[in-house]
């Protein structure tokens, strides 16, 4: 028989070892959401869609009425971007800016030759590609302009922040660098050995990635280097790269470069870390946060397919198009093509997430929120599309 004291010190052990049990397991719990929040990059996308891969949304692809179609003067020679909310579009005499419902906000004509269209965070940047001219502009202002009186412009680039790289020529170097602030002051100048092909802004445009091309045991090569604006020497300068490239896109963990017959990764120390020879011709390419899509068509074997990467380690998910390719784009962690006579979106995992019918006339497209605007010879059509 168990005296009074027994009976209390054995209440007081099962009170202390559910205590125990409870403080251990409120700490394997918190041990565990905080390991699942480090790793939310591994794990988050594949989960994202679970619950919905069981059906594909089908769209009707019917075209919007009222202000569309939009259309061009000049024939298919025009430029058409997407920033924000607005649409952009460059003919040979005039840019066009339009809301997404189509409605004209502003026409403004220009006189460059060769002109030469990009956008970001709301603003248009206009080049002269080998002229002498640029500016950075919205449908309600030019922010600024500038005239070069000794050095011909190669290319230029614009931020989502505003900041403007541009490439020039250079009377005793390949080229030369100059970026201006969203207010049109230059901030960082460079004098470049070699030819700059491409650069991408980083770090909230307290940075850029750049690509040129050299030659490796006679072989052309793309290098990648990331450059600080607030240093002289730049962080790092990649291998080369087995193709001739033709874009460069940096993110958080490194650069994508498309290239003529190739694509790969550089990581954030500078070192190649994959790299995808394409087995046909390459139709395009497109990357955004570091998932990047290319599709390639080899009409000799009748194999159509897109190639998706989730970054910088990751080796290509191959998909079979089973038709000829026309365009892709990567918007919020998905991949659309259109096809002949059609436009599907893929996740990274592979999964056909939506689907449209759409004309075989279309040239391109650009997806933007809940539209994707069709791009034909004279005309630009819209429809809705969920994904």
């Amino acid at each position: 028989m168990y005296d009074a004291d027994d009976i209390v010190d054995q209440k007081n052990r099962k009170r202390r070892r559910k205590r125990l049990i409870r403080f251990f397991t409120i700490l394997l719990v918190a041990a565990l959401g905080t390991g699942l929040y480090f790793t939310r990059d591994k794990w988050y996308n594949k989960l994202r869609g679970i619950g919905e891969q069981y059906r594909t949304i089908v769209n009707t692809g019917q075209l919007a009425e009222g202000n569309f179609p939009i259309e061009v003067s000049g024939g298919g020679d025009y430029q058409f971007v997407s920033s924000g909310k607005k649409m952009i579009v460059l003919s040979d005499t005039n840019t066009y800016y339009y809301d997404t419902d189509g409605n004209l906000l502003k026409r403004r004509q220009h006189t460059y030759t060769n002109t030469v269209l990009r956008a970001a965070g709301g603003k248009a940047l206009l080049y002269e590609n080998g002229g002498n001219e640029f500016s950075v502009e919205n449908d309600e202002q030019i922010f600024y302009d500038k005239t070069f009186a000794d050095k011909l412009i190669l290319f230029a680039r614009i931020s989502d922040e505003g900041y403007t790289a541009v490439v020039t020529t250079s009377e005793n170097y390949s080229c030369e660098l100059i970026v201006y602030d969203k207010r049109g002051k230059v901030i960082y100048g460079r004098q470049c050995i070699e030819k700059v092909s491409d650069i991408s802004f980083i770090n909230g445009s307290k940075g850029c990635v750049l690509s040129y091309i050299s030659a490796e045991n006679g072989q052309l090569v793309t290098n990648v280097q990331e450059i600080n604006f607030s240093e002289k020497e730049e962080n790092w300068t990649s291998p080369g790269l087995n193709t001739l490239g033709l874009e460069v896109c940096g993110f958080g963990n490194g650069a994508f470069v498309l290239g003529t017959d190739a694509c790969g990764y550089v990581d954030g120390s500078g070192q190649i870390s994959s790299y995808y020879s394409y087995d046909g011709e390459l139709v395009a390419g497109a990357s955004e946060n570091g998932n990047s899509a290319v599709i390639i068509n080899n009409d000799d074997r009748r194999k159509y397919v897109m190639a998706i990467f989730t970054g910088c380690d990751s080796e290509a998910l191959v998909i079979d198009l089973g038709e000829p390719s026309v365009d892709v784009a990567v918007y919020e962690d998905l991949a659309y093509v259109m096809c002949q006579g059609n436009i599907k979106a893929y996740d990274f995992n592979g999964g056909l997430r939506s689907i449209a019918e759409v004309s075989d006339s279309y040239t391109g497209f650009v997806r933007n929120e809940e539209h994707i605007f069709l791009k034909g010879y004279n005309k630009i059509d819209r429809i809705d599309y969920e994904s």
